[in-house]
């Protein structure tokens, strides 16, 4: 580790080389502090590391979608089915090359939704959707779909909570917040670091009218 501190960390859309991992955006960001950083690190088990880029795939790869503003900790491992052949139905659970291909069951692209929130050392298992908004707490073990504004945690990971009433969350998503403009979203920004949803919405409106006019 070279000049490594808590308070520094990766811009994914930075540092991201593997074409399987794709990143929405400029503001997600890695707290690589104890680690060798997002690629090395976080992202276990995809095809398109060092050694295995220049490989010939046997099956279609499964890729990872990042969206934009998402916040993952220190340590956290997101696990990619890439090369996921210990079959838990055989008897046999290991990988033997002469049935490779028989052994490998996809399990679909893993999506972590916009301003997510991974907390440090969480570990994500593959074709996981994590909903945007949602909260993973530290230490937990990420094995379905999370919706959107929820709080998990544990392992296997389970519902604390939602962040907002379903009200709020259901106008949040109809927003689209994080399609915004670059220029709206820092407009808005005042009221994107608050909970208040009405007022929201109305500087969300008198932008659109302003700059439409």
């Amino acid at each position: 580790m070279q000049d490594k501190h808590w308070s520094k960390f990766q811009l994914l859309h930075q540092v991201v080389t593997n074409p399987n991992i794709k990143v929405k955006g400029e503001h997600s960001y890695y707290s690589d502090c104890w680690d060798n950083g997002f690629e090395e690190s976080v992202v276990r088990y995809l095809h398109g590391d060092k050694i295995s880029r220049d490989w010939e795939p046997r099956w279609e790869i499964d890729k990872l979608h990042i969206g934009d503003y998402v916040c993952i900790g220190a340590e956290v491992v997101i696990l990619m089915g890439g090369n996921h052949t210990h079959r838990a139905d055989w008897f046999c659970l290991y990988p033997f090359m002469d049935y490779i291909e028989e052994a490998y069951i996809g399990k679909g692209d893993t999506h972590i939704g916009d301003g997510a929130w991974l907390g440090m050392r969480a570990m994500i298992m593959p074709g996981v959707s994590i909903g945007e908004g949602a909260v993973i707490a530290a230490n937990s073990v990420v094995t379905k779909d999370v919706e959107p504004y929820a709080v998990v945690g544990g392992s296997p990971a389970k519902l604390v909570k939602y962040r907002f009433e379903p009200a709020i969350i259901k106008e949040l998503l109809q927003l689209n917040i994080y399609d915004w403009p670059e220029e709206k979203f820092s407009a808005l920004k005042r009221y994107l670091c608050a909970s208040d949803i009405q007022r929201l919405k109305d500087a969300a409106l008198a932008y659109d009218a302003k700059n439409q006019a």
